[in-house]
């Protein structure tokens, strides 16, 4: 039985260069207050070692268990004589420390860093470091490149959420590191380059090594950039890509090929089976700690948010490399290095600065109050949850008003970040989810079950329209008959993308309903609320002329989804007896770009911030009823087939500022 610490007494872990610790379960992400605490909690880890590939137990004193490994991967090669030390972490987002153990925190993880300076350590990082964070919020992530510097860090493959900013920010950003940025697998079509300035592969010499190095990410979270539309990219098969590479870098002398990634594990899984010369694959977008071999590649997650790294050791014995691997916990008995408190106490201090940011001119007041937002339909729900469409792939988006706190009216006027911040102060985390018609309007009988109590539960939506008497019992308050997705009656049995918060579909605020819906779209591939709208404005900056797009890449103000969906419809319209349909078809189309009705128009027009109440939705008496049955007698009844000609119609409409 052998006694070690997971704080990383140094002289005791540079004595374990054959032990690896895999912790297996979820670990806190965010953490939504500028945490100052600070907490000494020593713990040990009881450590048995069996034999190798045989699965080991360990129990913390505490309550947490912990299983690991013994991780020795052999690799039969002619290389250096010496050890090659690499430390690897990803996914990084918050500088302060967390509440429980390991605290972790930039200025310990710096100092824990530093501990290993005398081996020389090779640094890698595989990517998210920018965005979500409160602090990110105000700085859009320039907070963490003195810490990437810092480190010492080699090379990084860039995540998903770097480029929550937008590609020009990325950019800019990068240009503060002093170590390449890769990205292997994604070409940008205006320049036909690796996307993001990105780098396709590097060769590093280091202790007697030419470690070759490659940067892959997975199709599925590029096609939910916010920031970029995907028509704009190519995007190569990492398999194929990584194979390719792999090639080329043994032509170049590299003795060791290791991928830095930003994919799920079923992806890294397939990427060590299909590419059989890759020696290591050091993977981030998880954020459990994890190790695997497959394949005779391992494997690494690193952990996240400055509280896990690990030590990968490469020696060679006779004529083959072995690869050792440890979890380093970064806890409090690590010091916090001063540089890096001073680092931090910087950003904070400079957060009064960035809050009066001018964000854009809004032309009408902001109806936020507690009393309208948490009653009825108002303009501030409407151009949030419009946003809401603007950066997801859904058709419909739905918000509980307990997101807005502002209580207020938002007068005429210069919109600045303060504002933004005052009615969305919190870090909230958007997914888009796969429901029926059936639960979605389940959804809508939760949202009005209280009125007229102002609870925070009332929704606030987009492509939805809908009625709802009060006067009836909860549960049956909405009328079925009188819902509209995208402008055409609710099917029960359709299944619909609904964008929402990850809180709500968690089944909060009485949700329910959404707690077993598939997730199409995970808070890990989309931005968080505050960073779409901030990127709305932004966009409308470049738009008017007022900031440059020097990648020509930014957010779309437009449900672009709708435009691809219309133009699919066309091309669908070939058969014979339907060609004169299609000509009407495009013909109006046609119409309507000559009126500057084309996208690009649109979005210019969007430019002038002026939301308004659309009636998505209203109070149901007998007169509205009767209204509203004799309107729905002249379009389409519930569930009837739609040809594509009538369908692109009802796209059109909904292309049109009366529904953006």
């Amino acid at each position: 039985m052998t006694s070690i610490r997971t704080n990383n007494d140094v002289g005791e872990w540079h004595n374990r260069l054959n032990t690896s610790v895999v912790t297996r379960g979820s670990v806190p992400f965010y953490h939504l207050l500028l945490v100052l605490h600070r907490e000494a909690t020593n713990i040990t880890v009881q450590m048995k070692m069996v034999s190798e590939g045989k699965m080991q137990r360990f129990q913390r004193k505490k309550t947490l268990q912990v299983e690991g490994s013994l991780r020795v991967n052999c690799i039969t090669t002619s290389m250096p004589q010496n050890d090659l030390v690499i430390l690897h972490f990803n996914d990084v987002y918050n500088l302060e420390p967390q509440k429980e153990e390991p605290v972790g925190g930039a200025a310990r993880f710096v100092s824990c860093v530093k501990s290993y300076q005398s081996l020389n350590p090779l640094v890698l990082f595989s990517g998210d470091v920018l965005n979500p964070s409160l602090l990110s919020i105000f700085l859009k992530g320039e907070q963490m490149i003195p810490i990437l510097n810092a480190v010492g860090t080699h090379a990084a493959v860039y995540g998903n959420h770097d480029f929550d900013f937008g590609v020009d920010h990325l950019c800019e950003v990068v240009q503060k590191t002093s170590f390449p940025w890769l990205l292997s697998n994604v070409i940008d079509n205006l320049t036909n380059k690796p996307l993001a300035d990105g780098q396709e592969s590097c060769i590093i010499e280091w202790s007697g090594y030419k470690v070759g190095i490659i940067g892959l990410v997975e199709e599925e979270w590029i096609e939910t950039l916010a920031t970029l539309d995907p028509e704009d990219v190519t995007y190569l098969d990492f398999v194929s890509k990584g194979n390719e590479l792999c090639q080329s870098l043994k032509e170049k002398g590299a003795d060791l090929i290791i991928a830095l990634t930003h994919m799920r594990w079923p992806n890294d899984r397939l990427l060590a089976e299909r590419v059989p010369g890759l020696d290591i694959i050091l993977a981030g977008h998880d954020h459990d700690y994890g190790l695997e071999i497959v394949n005779d590649t391992n494997i690494v997650k690193s952990g996240t948010d400055f509280r896990n790294l690990s030590k990968i050791t490469i020696k060679r014995k006779e004529a083959q490399l072995h690869v050792d691997i440890e979890k380093v916990d970064v806890t409090s008995e690590f010091d916090e290095d001063p540089e890096t408190v001073e680092i931090v106490k910087h950003w904070q201090g400079d957060i009064d600065s960035k809050m009066d940011e001018v964000l854009g001119y809004m032309n009408t007041e902001l109806e936020g109050r507690f009393s309208k937002i948490r009653s009825q339909e108002t303009n501030l729900g409407n151009f949030i949850t419009d946003i809401m469409l603007e950066i997801s792939q859904a058709d419909c988006a739905l918000l509980n008003s307990g997101t807005f706190r502002s209580d207020r009216v938002h007068p005429k006027g210069w919109f600045k970040l303060r504002d933004l911040l005052t009615i969305l102060p919190l870090v909230d985390e958007l997914v888009v989810i796969e429901v029926t018609g059936q639960q979605l309007l389940q959804a809508l009988e939760n949202g009005v079950s209280a009125y007229p109590k102002l609870e925070g539960r009332f929704p606030q939506v987009a492509g939805i329209e809908f009625g709802f008497d009060p006067s009836k019992p909860k549960g049956h308050r909405v009328d079925p008959s009188l819902v509209r997705v995208q402008g055409k009656d609710l099917n029960p049995e359709k299944k619909y993308k609904l964008c929402t918060k990850e809180y709500l579909s968690e089944g909060k605020d009485g949700y329910d309903v959404f707690k077993n819906c598939p997730v199409k779209e995970t808070a890990e591939q989309c931005c968080t609320l505050s960073t779409g709208v901030r990127n709305h404005f932004e966009s409308i900056q470049i738009i008017k002329g007022y900031k440059k797009c020097k990648s020509g890449h930014r957010q779309s103000l437009v449900k672009r989804k709708l435009v691809q969906k219309f133009i699919s419809n066309l091309r669908k319209q070939s058969i014979a007896h339907r060609l004169d349909k299609a000509a009407s078809s495009s013909a109006k189309l046609q119409r309507r770009v000559s009126r500057q009705e084309s996208v690009h128009d649109q979005e210019e027009a969007q430019c002038h911030l002026s939301p308004r109440l659309e009636g998505r939705i209203y109070l149901l008496n007998d007169q509205i009823r009767t209204e509203k049955m004799i309107e729905k007698k002249h379009g389409l009844e519930p569930c009837q087939e739609v040809d594509l000609e009538e369908e692109n119609d009802v796209l059109l409409n909904n292309l049109s500022l009366d529904t953006l």
